[in-house]
Protein backbone atom coordinates (compact mmCIF):
# COMPACT_ATOMS: atom_id res chain seq x y z
CA UNK A 1 0.00 0.00 0.00
CA UNK A 2 1.49 3.10 -1.20
CA UNK A 3 1.36 6.86 0.69
CA UNK A 4 -1.18 7.75 -1.88
CA UNK A 5 -3.55 4.61 -1.47
CA UNK A 6 -3.25 5.01 2.44
CA UNK A 7 -5.03 8.82 2.11
CA UNK A 8 -6.70 8.00 -0.91
CA UNK A 9 -5.10 11.27 -2.31
CA UNK A 10 -6.87 10.68 -5.56
CA UNK A 11 -10.10 11.26 -4.64
CA UNK A 12 -9.55 14.33 -2.64
CA UNK A 13 -7.19 15.80 -4.75
CA UNK A 14 -10.23 15.39 -7.16
CA UNK A 15 -12.84 16.75 -5.12
CA UNK A 16 -12.00 20.34 -5.95
CA UNK A 17 -14.16 21.08 -8.96
CA UNK A 18 -14.16 24.53 -10.33
CA UNK A 19 -17.49 25.83 -11.35
CA UNK A 20 -16.23 29.43 -12.98
CA UNK A 21 -13.01 30.51 -14.91
CA UNK A 22 -12.54 32.73 -11.73
CA UNK A 23 -8.93 31.99 -10.83
CA UNK A 24 -9.57 32.66 -6.81
CA UNK A 25 -12.54 29.45 -7.04
CA UNK A 26 -9.68 26.93 -6.12
CA UNK A 27 -8.28 28.83 -3.21
CA UNK A 28 -12.43 29.52 -1.98
CA UNK A 29 -12.90 25.29 -2.81
CA UNK A 30 -9.52 24.50 -0.48
CA UNK A 31 -10.34 26.44 2.21
CA UNK A 32 -13.66 25.12 3.16
CA UNK A 33 -12.95 21.48 2.11
CA UNK A 34 -10.22 21.48 4.48
CA UNK A 35 -12.16 23.54 7.09
CA UNK A 36 -14.55 20.80 7.17
CA UNK A 37 -11.88 17.67 7.83
CA UNK A 38 -10.66 19.94 10.75
CA UNK A 39 -14.28 20.11 11.80
CA UNK A 40 -14.61 16.48 11.49
CA UNK A 41 -11.51 15.58 13.42
CA UNK A 42 -13.03 17.65 15.87
CA UNK A 43 -16.20 16.41 16.62
CA UNK A 44 -14.32 12.80 16.54
CA UNK A 45 -12.38 13.93 19.68
CA UNK A 46 -15.55 15.62 21.41
CA UNK A 47 -17.45 12.81 21.27
CA UNK A 48 -14.65 10.88 22.26
CA UNK A 49 -13.95 13.08 25.35
CA UNK A 50 -17.65 13.04 25.76
CA UNK A 51 -17.60 9.03 26.93
CA UNK A 52 -13.79 9.17 28.49
CA UNK A 53 -12.68 9.15 31.99
CA UNK A 54 -11.55 12.64 32.63
CA UNK A 55 -7.69 12.12 32.14
CA UNK A 56 -8.28 11.26 28.75
CA UNK A 57 -10.82 13.73 28.14
CA UNK A 58 -8.53 16.41 28.77
CA UNK A 59 -6.09 15.74 26.27
CA UNK A 60 -9.12 15.35 24.09
CA UNK A 61 -10.60 18.52 24.48
CA UNK A 62 -6.86 20.71 24.25
CA UNK A 63 -6.45 18.82 21.13
CA UNK A 64 -9.72 20.21 19.87
CA UNK A 65 -8.27 24.23 21.03
CA UNK A 66 -5.74 23.40 19.12
CA UNK A 67 -8.09 22.37 15.88
CA UNK A 68 -9.46 25.81 16.42
CA UNK A 69 -6.71 27.78 16.45
CA UNK A 70 -5.43 25.80 12.84
CA UNK A 71 -9.17 27.13 11.78
CA UNK A 72 -8.47 30.84 12.59
CA UNK A 73 -5.45 30.45 11.09
CA UNK A 74 -7.13 29.20 8.24
CA UNK A 75 -8.98 32.45 7.88
CA UNK A 76 -5.68 34.36 6.93
CA UNK A 77 -5.34 32.60 3.68
CA UNK A 78 -8.90 33.19 2.40
CA UNK A 79 -8.49 36.89 3.90
CA UNK A 80 -5.62 37.42 0.82
CA UNK A 81 -9.21 36.93 -1.61
CA UNK A 82 -10.40 40.58 -2.49
CA UNK A 83 -13.67 42.30 -3.51
CA UNK A 84 -13.10 41.64 -6.91
CA UNK A 85 -11.90 37.70 -6.95
CA UNK A 86 -14.85 37.13 -4.81
CA UNK A 87 -16.92 39.13 -6.88
CA UNK A 88 -15.83 36.93 -10.07
CA UNK A 89 -17.03 33.42 -8.51
CA UNK A 90 -20.19 34.43 -6.37
CA UNK A 91 -22.74 34.22 -9.20
CA UNK A 92 -21.44 30.73 -9.54
CA UNK A 93 -21.83 29.34 -6.08
CA UNK A 94 -26.23 29.02 -6.44
CA UNK A 95 -27.44 28.83 -3.16
CA UNK A 96 -24.62 27.27 -1.41
CA UNK A 97 -23.56 28.74 1.89
CA UNK A 98 -20.98 27.76 5.25
CA UNK A 99 -24.20 28.91 7.12
CA UNK A 100 -25.39 25.08 5.75
CA UNK A 101 -21.92 23.34 7.41
CA UNK A 102 -23.58 20.47 9.13
CA UNK A 103 -20.38 19.74 11.02
CA UNK A 104 -20.51 23.06 12.36
CA UNK A 105 -23.98 22.76 13.64
CA UNK A 106 -22.84 19.46 15.43
CA UNK A 107 -19.98 21.05 17.03
CA UNK A 108 -22.24 23.86 17.93
CA UNK A 109 -24.91 21.28 19.68
CA UNK A 110 -21.88 19.01 21.14
CA UNK A 111 -20.94 22.73 22.96
CA UNK A 112 -24.26 23.56 24.60
CA UNK A 113 -25.38 25.79 21.78
CA UNK A 114 -28.31 23.91 20.48
CA UNK A 115 -30.97 25.11 18.45
CA UNK A 116 -33.65 22.84 16.89
CA UNK A 117 -34.57 24.88 13.96
CA UNK A 118 -30.74 24.67 12.64
CA UNK A 119 -30.14 20.54 13.33
CA UNK A 120 -31.75 17.84 14.78
CA UNK A 121 -31.00 17.47 18.62
CA UNK A 122 -28.23 15.71 20.32
CA UNK A 123 -27.59 14.06 23.37
CA UNK A 124 -25.19 15.17 26.14
CA UNK A 125 -23.55 13.30 29.07
CA UNK A 126 -24.64 14.07 32.96
CA UNK A 127 -23.19 17.14 34.52
CA UNK A 128 -19.92 16.72 35.63
CA UNK A 129 -20.32 19.34 38.63
CA UNK A 130 -23.59 17.14 40.32
CA UNK A 131 -21.51 13.68 40.02
CA UNK A 132 -18.56 15.61 42.02
CA UNK A 133 -21.17 16.27 45.15
CA UNK A 134 -21.70 20.21 43.95
CA UNK A 135 -24.84 21.67 44.75
CA UNK A 136 -26.33 22.17 40.85
CA UNK A 137 -29.73 22.46 40.17
CA UNK A 138 -31.90 19.22 39.23
CA UNK A 139 -33.20 21.34 36.22
CA UNK A 140 -29.35 21.65 34.32
CA UNK A 141 -28.74 17.67 35.47
CA UNK A 142 -32.02 16.31 34.35
CA UNK A 143 -33.05 18.83 31.70
CA UNK A 144 -34.61 18.28 28.24
CA UNK A 145 -30.70 18.01 26.03
CA UNK A 146 -32.54 18.99 23.23
CA UNK A 147 -33.05 22.13 23.87
CA UNK A 148 -30.66 25.35 24.12
CA UNK A 149 -29.08 25.80 27.16
CA UNK A 150 -29.57 28.20 29.70
CA UNK A 151 -27.56 30.18 31.88
CA UNK A 152 -28.09 29.47 35.64
CA UNK A 153 -27.14 31.39 38.87
CA UNK A 154 -26.63 27.77 40.69
CA UNK A 155 -24.32 26.54 38.46
CA UNK A 156 -21.99 29.39 38.81
CA UNK A 157 -21.76 28.98 42.45
CA UNK A 158 -20.80 25.48 42.00
CA UNK A 159 -17.91 26.57 39.36
CA UNK A 160 -16.95 29.27 41.91
CA UNK A 161 -16.99 26.64 44.59
CA UNK A 162 -14.46 24.71 42.11
CA UNK A 163 -12.49 27.71 41.27
CA UNK A 164 -11.78 29.08 44.70
CA UNK A 165 -10.45 25.61 45.71
CA UNK A 166 -8.60 24.30 42.59
CA UNK A 167 -6.68 21.79 44.99
CA UNK A 168 -9.93 20.21 46.73
CA UNK A 169 -11.76 20.02 43.23
CA UNK A 170 -8.98 19.66 40.42
CA UNK A 171 -10.44 17.80 37.90
CA UNK A 172 -13.39 20.23 37.24
CA UNK A 173 -11.23 22.68 37.91
CA UNK A 174 -8.82 21.56 35.27
CA UNK A 175 -12.10 20.64 33.08
CA UNK A 176 -13.12 24.60 33.22
CA UNK A 177 -9.63 25.58 32.26
CA UNK A 178 -9.92 22.84 29.15
CA UNK A 179 -13.73 24.35 28.16
CA UNK A 180 -12.45 27.76 28.49
CA UNK A 181 -9.15 27.23 26.57
CA UNK A 182 -11.97 25.72 23.74
CA UNK A 183 -14.35 28.46 24.20
CA UNK A 184 -11.18 31.03 23.53
CA UNK A 185 -10.25 29.17 20.48
CA UNK A 186 -14.10 29.50 18.88
CA UNK A 187 -14.14 33.19 20.36
CA UNK A 188 -11.43 33.91 18.03
CA UNK A 189 -12.87 31.95 14.95
CA UNK A 190 -15.88 33.38 15.08
CA UNK A 191 -13.92 37.01 15.12
CA UNK A 192 -11.78 36.02 12.27
CA UNK A 193 -14.95 34.99 10.20
CA UNK A 194 -16.65 37.98 10.76
CA UNK A 195 -13.37 40.18 9.55
CA UNK A 196 -12.77 38.08 6.84
CA UNK A 197 -16.45 38.28 5.50
CA UNK A 198 -16.10 41.94 5.97
CA UNK A 199 -12.83 42.23 4.17
CA UNK A 200 -14.25 40.61 1.24
CA UNK A 201 -17.98 41.84 0.68
CA UNK A 202 -18.73 44.52 3.18
CA UNK A 203 -22.31 44.64 4.67
CA UNK A 204 -23.57 42.89 1.23
CA UNK A 205 -25.80 39.82 1.75
CA UNK A 206 -23.53 36.41 1.96
CA UNK A 207 -23.41 33.09 -0.06
CA UNK A 208 -27.04 31.32 -0.65
CA UNK A 209 -28.39 34.75 0.80
CA UNK A 210 -27.44 35.06 4.06
CA UNK A 211 -27.26 38.10 6.31
CA UNK A 212 -23.47 38.08 6.21
CA UNK A 213 -21.94 40.02 8.20
CA UNK A 214 -24.90 41.37 10.34
CA UNK A 215 -25.37 37.41 11.46
CA UNK A 216 -22.03 36.96 12.10
CA UNK A 217 -21.47 39.70 14.54
CA UNK A 218 -24.31 38.98 16.78
CA UNK A 219 -22.89 35.38 17.32
CA UNK A 220 -19.86 37.46 18.55
CA UNK A 221 -22.19 38.17 21.90
CA UNK A 222 -23.04 34.57 22.25
CA UNK A 223 -21.03 32.23 25.19
CA UNK A 224 -20.87 28.61 24.73
CA UNK A 225 -19.98 28.32 28.98
CA UNK A 226 -21.51 31.53 29.97
CA UNK A 227 -21.38 30.35 34.12
CA UNK A 228 -17.40 29.61 33.49
CA UNK A 229 -17.28 33.06 32.47
CA UNK A 230 -19.14 35.17 34.56
CA UNK A 231 -17.22 33.72 37.69
CA UNK A 232 -14.27 35.60 36.90
CA UNK A 233 -16.31 38.88 37.63
CA UNK A 234 -18.18 37.19 40.31
CA UNK A 235 -15.27 36.07 41.70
Amino acid sequence: MSYSDYLQLDAILDAQQPRSPAHGEMLFIVQHQTSELWMKLMLHELHAAMADALGSAFKKLARVSKIMEQLVHAWDVLATMTPSEYSALQPFLGSSSGFQSAQYRCIEFALGNKNAAMLAPHAHRPDLLARRGLDVPASHTDRDWQRGYAENEAVERAWLTVYRDPKRYWDPYQLGEELTDLENAFRLWRFRHVTTVERIIGFKRGTGGTQGVGYLRRMLDGALLPEIWKLRTDW
